[in-house]
């Protein structure tokens, strides 16, 4: 199982990829989380609603959304079980796309960015973490 994870391509496109992500994801997460960045921190973040109503406790599917973010976007930034990490955040993503921001397309409210980030973890995703990844040195080599 962890060999199937950590498999990769030998390429060096998902690189741009993952520093990318990562780095808005981890920004993202540290705001929801920690409070940084002019973030609202944890506490206040699970008090916010949750964008479905199935969603109960609200609190609960709120800080599993910060941790998957934050998580996910260190997993993504170091190439270190790229694909689980590439799956959180398209977990976040399709629920922000779906619950939040939908129909809007446009900025400053609409969904765009959000599903250009879908489509950079679904490549992740597909790819694996590429070269110069905690992956390819693990052993995880595909092609």
């Amino acid at each position: 199982m962890l060999r199937k994870l950590t498999s990769t391509y030998s390429t060096w496109a998902t690189v741009p990829l993952r520093l990318a992500l990562g780095i808005a994801f981890i920004g993202h997460g540290a705001q929801k989380v920690l409070g940084s960045f002019n973030g609202p921190g944890l506490a206040k973040f699970t008090s916010f609603p949750a964008p479905f109503s199935f969603m109960r406790p609200a609190w609960l599917w709120m800080g599993v959304a910060a941790m998957s973010e934050l998580i996910g976007g260190i997993l993504v930034l170091l190439g270190l079980l790229t694909r689980v990490g590439a799956f959180l955040i398209m977990c976040v993503m399709l629920v922000a796309i779906f619950g939040v921001l939908w129909p809007a397309f446009f900025a400053p409210t609409g969904m765009e960015l959000a599903v250009a980030y879908l489509g950079i973890a679904l490549a992740l995703l597909i790819t694996g973490g590429g070269q110069a990844s905690v992956d390819r040195m693990i052993g995880g080599r595909r092609y």
